[in-house]
């Protein structure tokens, strides 16, 4: 494993000036009625934003002196009005398979965490959306910090400009087309309930999902929720992306421990929900996580309750091998268990892969991410290491 601390002199990236909006974060929509109030002329305000757009999400520059087919006048005008401010590398940390994780700063000096997984064929990036969270899931590193705050659009996509830069993912201008993509895939399963900051979360999405921009296609994200109901079907409607289920359990007491927001929505309420989902497809099923928890929810009778659950319902199951953390209450479920457990899925006819645990040596698996600054309040021994 290696970790690298980051100063900001090494970033090279334009810091805040106080009091301006940052340009990165609004929509097509929002950009050019902000461009229009700056005094660009309505019928020049979607080629600019057009123009601008390009430059930000296409070939990820960091200064408006670089977008050299705008006029010098408006260049000037928006490096007056605007920044472009990616989150700020506190820290990136290589895991010894490869995986990175980024603890980045942003606004009000709060932290949050971001991973990279690169695979043979592909390389996903899990995506937070609040500092902190509410939901208190027992088996979760991330629920036993409190939560601060929303991130803004700005901060939730320019966690995918952050490891694009990292990367080295940005066309060359000149150079010939690559469609390789070292980042082809974002995750919604970062810190936080991505539905519970819902309009950042859309904007943030739709911006990366522009096709003059970042251009990642709706079936490459995955949007993970532990089951806010009434905002599933909207999130179908107006983001769009695939969907993810965290289920964790197939009875309500049970659930009601490892997920408290069942407590709100049960079991029941959630699959129904997920049967009159409208993406609802073959080609595009709801993927269930379940996290193996030894003891707890890995039983045979458990496996074959799920697949009662998941009657009527276009799915697959991700079973996710518990990844510790300092104080955790739960084991992982013994290897033979839960292949035993997938069995009973499979055969049933459902998809069961299990999940490789990827960057446990930097604390950057499935419910490990926790910002630092926490973790060393709670802990203050660490604060001196």
């Amino acid at each position: 494993m290696t970790q690298t601390a980051i100063t900001p002199d090494l970033l090279a990236l334009p810091r805040k000036k106080a009091g301006l909006p940052n340009i990165i974060g609004l929509t097509r929509e929002g950009m050019r009625e902000a461009f229009i109030e700056r005094g660009i002329p309505e019928k020049q305000a979607k080629m600019r934003v057009g123009q601008v757009w390009a430059w930000i999400y296409h070939w990820g520059i960091t200064d408006f002196a670089d977008m050299t087919n705008v006029s010098k006048d408006i260049r000037a005008m928006l490096a007056r009005e605007f920044v472009i401010e990616r989150p700020e590398i506190v820290t990136r940390q290589v895991s010894e398979d490869g995986t990175r994780k980024y603890l980045l700063r942003i606004e009000g000096g709060h932290e949050v965490e971001t991973v990279y997984i690169p695979e043979e064929n592909r390389g996903t990036l899990c995506i937070s959306s609040q500092v902190g969270c509410t939901l208190t899931c027992s088996f979760c590193h991330t629920g036993t910090q409190t939560l601060v705050r929303n991130l803004t659009a700005a901060e939730i996509v320019g966690q995918i400009l952050v490891a694009r830069d990292d990367l080295g993912e940005w066309p060359v201008r000149g150079a010939p087309k690559d469609e390789t993509r070292l980042l082809s895939n974002v995750v919604l399963m970062g810190m936080g309930e991505p539905l519970y900051n819902f309009d950042n979360l859309r904007d943030g999405m739709k911006i990366a999902m522009d096709p003059e921009g970042i251009a990642l296609s709706r079936r490459r994200i995955t949007l993970s929720t532990s089951g806010v109901v009434p905002l599933i079907e909207r999130a179908g409607e107006e983001i769009g992306t695939l969907l993810a289920i965290s289920l964790h359990a197939t009875t309500d007491p049970v659930r009601d421990r490892l997920v408290p927001i069942n407590k709100k929505w049960n079991i029941e309420t959630l699959m129904d929900a997920c049967r009159t989902y409208s993406r609802l497809s073959n080609s595009e099923r709801i993927t269930f996580e379940y996290v193996m928890l030894k003891g707890v929810n890995d039983s045979e009778a458990a496996a074959k309750r799920l697949v009662k659950l998941l009657e009527g319902i276009p799915a697959k199951v991700n079973l996710i091998p518990f990844n510790p953390w300092p104080g955790a209450p739960y084991e992982r479920s013994d290897w033979a268990k839960i292949e035993a457990f997938a069995g009973v899925v499979m055969r049933a006819g459902y998809a069961s892969p299990i999940r490789t645990p990827r960057g446990e040596d930097i604390m950057a698996a499935c419910g490990q991410l926790k910002s630092e600054t926490e973790r060393k309040r709670k802990n203050p021994r660490l604060a001196n290491a």
